[in-house]
């Protein structure tokens, strides 16, 4: 069995989440933690997880996340970075949010006009490349960045037709319509 801490467990990713572990046989959410409703029953934000319903949300602290197996980020961008620093190396931290899913540092300056954070292997195991390198290096990663809805979306809408040869790579354009909820709780 494996302890597991939620950081931003009162957004929709959050509590997509919780959904996901309170069903899985080696998980234990053993801490969930939200900011801005610190002190509130979890299951007043999410009356579907029963199952949690004994947890209560936290403040965000790295002293809070420390001493878990699992630690799960699902936290606005900006905010995971600062967090995980604290961390060390003991858990591994999977960030839902952005802090850490940009490469170039150029182009996080250029998307959310702040300093990046430092990159982490990019978690869409459900591509398995010709060589197995994307599931070798998450495996190999304490340290796992997940990438965002769209990128999701597009990414594996396309992959028959680039597995296939049938789309150019260097020449996709993908455009998306995202609802208020896109970027976290409307």
């Amino acid at each position: 069995m494996f302890t597991v801490a939620v950081a931003g467990a009162s957004g929709y990713a959050g509590g997509e989440l919780l959904r996901l572990l309170a069903a899985h046989p080696e998980f234990e959410v053993a801490t969930v933690t939200a900011h801005s409703n610190a002190g509130e029953p979890l299951a007043k934000l999410h009356p579907n997880l029963r199952s949690l319903s004994h947890l209560t949300l936290q403040d965000t602290t790295p002293e809070r996340l420390l001493g878990h197996d699992v630690v799960f980020l699902a936290l606005p961008h900006g905010q995971s970075a600062a967090i995980t620093e604290a961390l060390g190396d003991d858990a591994l931290v999977i960030d839902c949010g952005a802090d850490h899913r940009l490469e170039n540092p150029d182009d996080w300056r250029e998307y959310y006009g702040t300093e990046p954070a430092e990159p982490w292997t990019y978690g869409m195991p459900e591509l398995e490349t010709t060589d197995g390198k994307q599931r070798r290096l998450l495996r190999s990663s304490s340290r796992i960045a997940v990438p965002g809805c769209n990128a999701t979306a597009v990414t594996l809408a396309m992959a028959p037709g680039v597995a296939g040869g049938l789309i150019d790579t260097g020449r996709i354009v993908a455009s998306l319509a995202v609802g208020p909820s896109g970027a976290g709780r409307a």
